[in-house]
Formats: structure tokens, sequence, C-alpha cells
């Protein structure tokens, strides 16, 4: 599994053109259930694979192949939909398309 931390770096934004080319993916984003520990609510993201040609390639690490931990406003700007509070904390390299997000479990 691929963990960074996203505050070390400044969000990229999508140009409008790379907007274009996620936007027929965006309904076919699956959201897992929620689930629990003690301390967080956690849920994983699965975009469609053929979503991942159409990402920009510097929202990828170079050294795993898997997307970069992404601040908010770039997951949004993918199309990835979730209330206020959650935050893209590891992906799963054995399945780059699979984005995991956790939020403190008394967030309001």
């Amino acid at each position: 599994m691929a963990s960074r931390i996203a505050s070390s770096r400044r969000p990229r934004y999508l140009t409008e053109s790379e907007r274009d080319r996620v936007e027929e993916f965006i309904n076919d984003i699956h959201y897992s259930a929620r689930y629990s520990d003690d301390h967080y609510e956690y849920r994983h993201v699965m975009l469609p694979k053929a979503m991942l040609k159409a990402i920009p390639k510097d929202y990828f690490d170079p050294d795993t192949g898997c997307l970069k931990i992404l601040h908010e406003d770039e997951w949004r700007g993918l199309g990835i939909t979730q209330s206020l509070g959650w935050q893209h904390y590891e992906t799963h390299v054995p399945e780059p398309h699979i984005l995991l997000f956790k939020r403190e479990k008394d967030f309001q």
C-alpha cells in the first residue's frame, strides 16, 4: 500500500480538457459502505479501471504506478463526491483504481 501525505505539496487542478476526459467515467465510480474502528470511519472508492488512463500522468507516483495521495480539491476534481471530512490516505498498490478514505469517527 502506498501512503504519502498530500499536504506536503500543492494541489494540482485539472485543466478543462482533462476534466472533460474524466467526466465520462463519473457515473461509474463505486463507493463502498462505511466501516469503522474506535477512531476513524473508513470507506473505499473504486474508480473504473479505464478512468485511470484519462487521469493526468502527474497524478501518479512514478515508483508505484498508483495515484498519489490526493488533496480534497484533486479527488473532487476527478468526480469523487463525498460529504465533508473525508481524507484520501492510502492507495491500494495491487489495485490502483481503489482509493482509501478516512475521517474522524465523531466528525460533525
